[in-house]
């Protein structure tokens, strides 16, 4: 179909304004790896941009020096793992049996589950349970807290009921039982929706600092993402010094500034994830699509 003058005139607009919201979507992030890699005596004089204007490598020199880092990232890394595989087994496992017909109680247990969607109890209440159960300041806590996503359930469920019914019947017919045809026949045809749920998981629980800033008072279990809103809310160098060791606080009082250190802290904890998006991009639009819409 051939173009006429205006609809070429429109791409051009669209593709002008695109890339304008691409640069102001990116540039926060380039300026911050940027500012990583420049000297925090120079950074605080003002006008880095676009490049390192004093290029050095001291900032991460201090991040690698911390102790304190390899266990927060340890412990991220745990939590990801063992936490997006836990959501991922019991919310899939939950959703299957919404999926199925017959089952005793399943508006109620349907509308249960969204009616939490919307309202909870508070944080105090929340804490008050959490306390009560003795998970308070424990690495079980990281695990279990959001470990059922009802978001996630839906789309998993919506999955699955678009699923022929002939899979579970013939699968049943040779001797399946219910945790044989999930394990055996669903499991193996759902990787878009898993990969792309399990991403989202992920980054849920890579990203997530509010929790445990509230719920971990112990300084080995807290994740990497809340030493870093520590280091930025720490805001001077005498209360940066206080927490490093001997070689970082000889640097800080040369060339690097609390912002430098934040900003090489901050790409540590998020360059991880982004690596991971490109190997699972493919099963975006996908996994979403088949988990959201049904026929």
């Amino acid at each position: 179909m051939k173009l006429t003058m205006g609809d070429k005139i429109m791409q051009v607009i669209l593709y002008i304004i695109l890339a304008f919201l691409a640069f102001i979507t990116f540039y926060p992030f380039w300026n911050s790896l940027v500012l990583s890699f420049n000297t925090g005596s120079d950074t605080s004089l003002g006008g880095v941009t676009f490049w390192p204007r004093d290029f050095t490598l001291e900032n991460y020199q201090i991040v690698f020096k911390e102790k304190k880092i390899y266990q927060a990232y340890f412990i991220t890394i745990l939590r990801t793992v063992i936490g997006t595989a836990m959501a991922m087994f019991f919310t899939s496992l939950f959703a299957y049996a919404l999926s199925k017909k017959g089952i005793v109680f399943k508006k109620f247990y349907m509308i249960f589950a969204v009616f939490t969607m919307f309202f909870n109890g508070g944080l105090i209440p929340y804490f008050i349970v959490v306390y009560h159960l003795n998970l308070y300041n424990t690495f079980a806590f990281l695990i279990l807290h959001g470990m059922i996503s009802v978001y996630n359930m839906i789309i998993f469920r919506t999955f699955f009921m678009g699923l022929p019914d002939g899979l579970e019947e013939s699968a049943k017919i040779d001797g399946c039982t219910n945790f044989g045809v999930f394990f055996r026949i669903v499991l193996p045809i759902s990787g878009p929706v898993f990969a792309t749920l399990s991403l989202f998981t992920a980054v849920f629980l890579w990203n997530d600092w509010f929790f445990p800033a509230v719920f971990i008072n112990d300084q080995n279990l807290i994740p990497l993402q809340t030493m870093l809103v520590q280091i930025i809310n720490e805001g001077t160098t005498a209360t940066l010094m206080a927490n490093l060791n001997s070689y970082a606080q000889s640097m800080v009082q040369n060339s690097v500034t609390v912002r430098s250190i934040q900003m090489a802290t901050m790409m540590v904890a998020t360059l991880p994830i982004l690596f991971i998006y490109p190997f699972l991009q493919r099963f975006f639009v996908k996994g979403v699509l088949v988990g959201s819409l049904k026929e």
